[in-house]
């Protein structure tokens, strides 16, 4: 199925992974609006673009003309209603929170074009659910990414109950056109990797708050020893803390015992240590770096 890169896309949610999101549509040739009703998440967000842009620019991965042409299909807004109107694709990336994502879809749909298909970049709560709050349940999608979303080549593609054939195949060209390879997974809790990843961070923090090994150590095992890109600590840091916490707390209702919290991430979210987002979490963080040797010490636990 080829794809109109003329269709205009709009990304609600300016954070991390919406940041991540805007520029992966903005760079694979669509014209893109970045939402959000914070202007200095806005701000943010289009210098860590920049930034993102520049880097290749430095490697080679893209030539600045290309690099400035994708800065030039990016256009970042305050006003839902305005960057929905005839949108042909709305990605939700706001909080983990079901009433929250069901507001910002049930604004925008009205205003959509008439056959766009609504995506959903939750990792744990309902399609189906979501898509109850729209006249037409069919066209909504889950589109799961994964940070960093321009280093990391894997989209989930969730099927509701309602989520039509036709809307599968349509978001996997998607997905093809910006260079990624899709999964489909039918819903259920956590869906593939957010239930795996959720285990394994958990583990790591009870394995932190046991003495078992310091931070930097089972960072290391995992990067070594089974060849992920980063430990899990690392990814809990970069993902948010308060969303791994949201996460865990959605699935050990829905799942039960083995996905209780750690109580250390229940502490961490209490002190604010959130991970880079906030300059501090298992690690440190200085303009966005890893200070070296600063993971949490389990004699301070």
């Amino acid at each position: 199925m080829s794809m109109n890169k003329e269709e205009k896309v709009v990304v609600v949610g300016a954070g991390l992974m919406g940041t991540g999101i805007a520029h992966g549509f903005a760079s694979s040739g669509y014209p893109t609006l970045l939402v959000d009703t914070n202007a200095d998440s806005l701000t943010r967000a289009k210098d860590s673009i920049e930034s993102i842009l520049s880097a290749g620019v430095k490697l080679g991965k893209v030539s600045e003309e290309s690099a400035q042409a994708s800065l030039a299909r990016l256009i970042i807004c305050r006003d839902l209603s305005e960057a929905a109107t005839g949108a042909h694709w709305l990605v939700e990336t706001v909080s983990e929170q079901l009433a929250v994502k069901k507001a910002v879809v049930t604004q925008a749909e009205p205003l959509l074009a008439p056959d766009a298909i609504i995506a959903t970049n939750t990792s744990a709560l309902s399609v189906t659910e979501i898509a109850a709050a729209v006249p037409n349940p069919d066209r909504v999608i889950g589109m799961h990414f994964f940070n960093p979303v321009h280093k990391m080549k894997l989209i989930e593609l969730v099927r509701g109950l309602a989520t039509s054939d036709e809307t599968v195949a349509r978001t996997r060209a998607l997905c093809d056109a910006m260079g990624k390879t899709s999964i489909i997974v039918n819903e259920s809790p956590g869906l593939t990797t957010s239930r795996m990843s959720a285990l394994l961070g958990n583990e790591a923090m009870y394995m932190l708050q046991e003495g078992t090994a310091s931070a930097e150590d089972i960072d290391t095992a995992l990067r070594l020893g089974f060849n992920h890109p980063m430990g899990p600590l690392e990814l809990g840091d970069l993902t948010g803390w308060d969303t791994r916490l949201s996460v865990l707390k959605y699935l050990h209702q829905a799942l039960g015992e083995k996905f209780r919290p750690c109580p250390l991430i229940i502490k961490m979210v209490a002190a604010g240590r959130l991970g880079r987002k906030t300059g501090s979490g298992v690690y440190r963080y200085e303009e966005g770096k890893q200070v070296p040797n600063s993971g949490l010490k389990a004699s301070a636990l």
